[in-house]
């Protein structure tokens, strides 16, 4: 029989029919690389707004925004739910004369049936219907109460008369209050029974209503007192409207004061009862108390709200026992400036005075520029007639002849004028295109110089400057000319004083400005990364403390004993924490905006009364342009004008983000400050801002212009005078780059004679009518904060000492 067939057993390959796929697709992809293509592009839509989304993903997309803004609403309400939640603070602010703050009160309680005691001072109401509790703070017409008020507040109220209007002093306050941060507001109308006839109320509720909706658009509804349906209706919207809430406010822990019991003596502390609102309040932290200044916390004790079951010497034993916080290594201390450090011996003192003596030429930019050339002992001598003395050699110039041509005066320039630039914020205009040879000049040539005696020459420079005053500009277009005496050198008179050839570019040498810094300047506060230091501050603050809504006890260390006499229950006090460092001192920088409400100039250095969240100063800021720059250099302003913004600097405690800012200005009581305004209450809001972030390294550069008159011109030579007064002034300022208000530059090339005349070229042809002019720097520093101590409206001079110390930055006229 045949043998059986074998059945080979080497396994066989087998391709899946995917597998083929995917090689297919390989091959396919490389060859669309080959071609340029990009894989995975073809058939998909490049923006993702052209996408069009399934009406399933819609659906869930909606549903995921119901779900993110109701965990927003528990989160904004969950403080007051509940038993122990904490009370919503409902701030009553009158604006009229005849405003009662607590009749308001006594009529909403009453609409809603609740029979309460009014008080001087905050005190709470439970509002049974709607499971709530409000906490009222009635204030009087008092700046002071109604700020610290509303900036605790959860719902703002303000109350209009129906018979009175709003005067100076009710339209401060409003604006005051609206500056500051403003959580959310209503608006309620008082006495409008008082009006006889019905049909003039309508008139007068649209009246009123037109006037609140002019600071807020979004007050569609005013809610009269006299009518029993509409307090009912306001009430329910106070128990359960989400506040607002305010931005800054709420990234701080604060806390308004229910109780304050001050300490009898140096080693007790003084103790504030209240509940915790925004952040967790932690004891290592600073902590502001209204205007009474900033101080330590001791320790933070639990103190919940007796009930009748308890008496109150268990409950006070209690709440004794039970400490929710306390002070720890880390407490922050309270001092502003950096230790003190020794800074520079004598050895280094004499090197940099000799150096100084050692200097023979005005600084511009990082050099001392003088040349050897200067040097009359190696100048070349010149052929003169016999007879001419060494003042009248200065006028045979060398470089023009009879027989020259302008050729001569284009070599002349060669690469000098390439490298001759005008400053940037000089006053030039736009250069007319320079006169050409094919028709006659219209510039005349000059005569044969005169000389003059010095009688002549000063009777022609009175005339000159009186002429010139004449015909000057104000402030808002030409501020910073000064103009020398003939008698004062210039060298001394502006001995602090630089050349930049770019003030956006230039580098500033600091070391020139270290005899003249602030003593404290080195020991302020340095940030070399604001952002980031800002960010670790306020994320600091949103671990650990005491929980929000919890009624507790704060003991504070270092209130002094005086302040218990300077109390009063119907002013609310406030307390917020500071962040890490707030209290240290630096180089402040605000933002200023002033409006048009007040209609005179703000003159830099001037009193101004400053407001940035919890804290009240008493500043002489720098006015400077805003902007950033490459070098951080920026332009001084003399005056800041209405509509104008500009950046304030001065020296006080740091403040983490953008909190706005309130800038205040004294008035006399009556002073009409435009037409058809209010008279003044005695204080003014001028301006609002924000606070920026503080910086040491911004140079704040004071410029002034020195400027000339052509005396002769020959082409592009000209001779100038009135500039300077003597020659050792034109050998220091050589160096300077000049320019002219018609937009042509130049520069100098020698000085002639010994009063100040000297020889400058420039690009072009100079109209007689024109005016020269050289630019000059000065660093200012910046003046001390003062705390505000007591109301704003009645403030003493506390910046005497400061106007003293700062003579060494007066104006020059």
């Amino acid at each position: 029989m045949p043998a059986p067939a074998t059945h080979s057993h080497r396994p066989t390959t087998k391709v899946s029919h995917k597998a083929f796929k995917s090689k297919a697709a390989s091959k396919h992809e490389l060859r669309d690389r080959a071609k340029g293509k990009v894989p995975n592009e073809r058939g998909q839509r490049k923006t993702p707004h052209q996408q069009v989304m399934s009406k399933l993903d819609r659906r869930n997309q909606a549903k995921q925004a119901r779900i993110t803004k109701h965990k927003e609403h528990l989160k904004g309400t969950s403080v007051f739910t509940g038993r122990e939640g904490a009370p919503r603070i409902v701030a009553v602010i009158p604006l009229c004369e005849d405003g009662d703050a607590g009749a308001a009160i006594k009529q909403l309680n009453e609409s809603v049936d609740i029979d309460a005691e009014i008080r001087p001072g905050n005190f709470k109401v439970s509002i049974d219907r709607f499971k709530q509790k409000l906490q009222y703070v009635p204030v009087k017409r008092d700046l002071n109460a109604c700020m610290d008020a509303a900036r605790v507040a959860d719902f703002v109220m303000v109350v209009l008369s129906a018979t009175v209007e709003v005067d100076a002093l009710g339209d401060l306050i409003l604006r005051g209050v609206e500056s500051q941060g403003l959580s959310t507001l209503f608006t309620v109308i008082q006495g409008l029974d008082k009006i006889e006839s019905v049909k003039q109320r309508p008139g007068v509720v649209s009246s009123l209503k037109s006037f609140i909706t002019h600071f807020h658009p979004e007050q569609d509804k005013l809610y009269s007192l006299d009518n029993r349906q509409e307090c009912a209706n306001l009430m329910r919207s106070l128990c359960s409207t989400t506040p607002r809430g305010v931005r800054w406010r709420d990234e701080r822990s604060w806390m308004l004061a229910e109780d304050v019991k001050f300490a009898t003596n140096d080693s007790e502390s003084t103790v504030i009862t209240g509940v915790v609102r925004g952040r967790g309040l932690k004891a290592d932290r600073l902590i502001q108390v209204g205007d009474w200044g900033t101080f330590q916390i001791e320790k933070i004790v639990a103190a919940p709200v007796p009930t009748h079951a308890k008496k109150a010497d268990d409950m006070a034993t209690e709440e004794a026992e039970e400490v929710l916080d306390q002070a720890t290594e880390d407490l922050d201390d309270l001092d502003e400036l950096a230790p003190e450090e020794i800074m520079m011996g004598d050895e280094d003192d004499d090197a940099m005075a000799e150096e100084a003596s050692a200097k023979k030429g005005v600084l511009l930019d990082d050099h001392h520029y003088f040349s050897d050339d200067n040097d009359p002992a190696k100048q070349p001598k010149k052929k003169l007639p016999k007879g001419t003395s060494a003042y009248q050699s200065a006028w045979y110039l060398d470089d023009v002849s009879d027989s020259g041509s302008d050729m001569e005066d284009d070599v002349e320039m060669g690469d000098d004028t390439e490298d001759v630039a005008a400053p940037e914020d000089g006053l030039e205009g736009r250069a007319q295109p320079e006169p050409t040879e094919g028709a006659p000049s219209e510039y005349p040539q000059s005569e044969m110089m005169q000389e003059l005696d010095e009688e002549d020459d000063a009777a022609q420079l009175a005339e000159y400057r009186a002429r010139k005053r004449d015909e000057a500009l104000d402030d808002l277009e030409f501020p910073d000319e000064i103009e020398l005496h003939p008698n004062v050198s210039a060298r001394e008179r502006l001995a602090r004083y630089r050349g930049l050839k770019s003030l956006r570019t230039s580098v500033w040498q600091e070391d020139e400005d270290r005899a003249h810094e602030p003593e404290e300047w080195r020991r302020l506060l340095q940030i070399p990364d604001y952002a980031a230091s800002k960010s670790r501050a306020t994320r600091e603050a949103l671990v650990g403390g005491v929980e929000p809504g919890t009624r507790v006890q704060v003991f504070i260390k270092g209130i002094p004993a005086e302040t218990a006499a300077s109390y009063k229950p119907e002013m609310p006090v406030t307390l917020f924490s500071l962040f890490r460092h707030e209290n240290k001192k630096t180089a402040v920088n605000y933002l200023i905006n002033m409006g048009t409400d007040y209609a005179k100039a703000i003159k830099s250095k001037e009193e101004l009364i400053v407001q940035c969240g919890p804290r009240r100063f008493v500043i002489n800021p720098l006015f400077s342009n805003m902007g950033t720059t490459p070098n951080n250099v920026h332009k001084y302003a003399r005056y800041l004008h209405p509509g104008s913004s500009a950046i304030a600097t001065f020296m006080g405690p740091v403040t983490w983000g953008s909190v706005p800012v309130l800038f205040f200005k004294r008035t006399a009581p009556g002073e009409v400050l435009s037409e058809g305004d209010l008279p003044s209450a005695g204080l003014t809001l001028v301006a609002t801002g924000t606070a920026l972030p503080p910086s040491t390294s911004r140079v704040i550069a004071k410029r002034i212009i020195l400027t000339g008159h052509p005396y002769h011109i020959h082409k592009k030579v000209v001779t100038i005078r009135y500039m300077f007064f003597s020659r050792e002034d034109v050998e220091w300022f050589k160096a300077m780059p000049l320019w002219t208000r018609r937009g042509r530059s130049g520069y100098v090339k020698e000085a002639l004679g010994t009063h100040g005349y000297f020889k400058a070229t420039f690009d072009g042809k100079i109209n007689p009518q024109d005016s020269i002019g050289v630019s000059l720097y000065k660093r200012v520093w910046p003046r001390n904060a003062v705390p505000v101590q007591g109301p704003l409206l009645e403030i003493e001079e506390q910046t005497q000492a400061q106007a003293e110390d700062g003579t060494q930055d007066m104006e020059i006229s």
